[in-house]
């Protein structure tokens, strides 16, 4: 009972020295995303998402990790600017996935501002922490 309340004290006091709990972990990550697609930082894309990735964008086409990466580097997937302006995010089994909805407005020089609304999966993997396994958008009227 000692050893279990110790564990449960230590839990706790990691979680309040770093102030963050998984759903604002989550949410950072997914901030942080959005910041590397418009920044083309394939380095932290590759790490968060899981290898598994299955990228579907509003206009219905669906990618893998590897193409959804390379679309980035030569180009054919540009973001100027992402407003990140609704962040959901719900845990579910013990705290290993999350499932978060979203409302962002994609902003390129040469079109009209994109409104879209998503739902992302994560999974927390023991290795390489939360992975991006699953992205599914729609466009929404302007």
């Amino acid at each position: 009972m000692k050893k279990k309340f110790l564990l449960l004290s230590c839990f706790w006091m990691t979680l309040s020295l770093f102030g963050q709990t998984p759903e604002q972990i989550v949410e950072r990550l997914e901030r942080q995303r959005f910041e590397a697609q418009v920044k083309k930082d394939t380095v932290f894309l590759e790490k968060i998402f899981a290898d598994d990735l299955v990228y579907i964008h509003s206009g219905g086409k669906k990618e893998d990790k590897t193409s959804y990466l390379q679309s980035i580097k030569n180009g054919k997937s540009v973001y100027d600017k992402i407003d990140v302006e609704e962040v959901s995010v719900r845990l579910y089994g013990k705290d290993k996935v999350a499932v978060v909805n979203g409302r962002i407005t994609i902003r390129n020089l040469n079109a009209a501002p994109t409104p879209l609304r998503y739902l992302v999966v994560y999974n927390q993997n023991r290795k390489k922490g939360w992975q991006l396994n699953s992205w599914q958008s729609l466009k929404l009227a302007p």
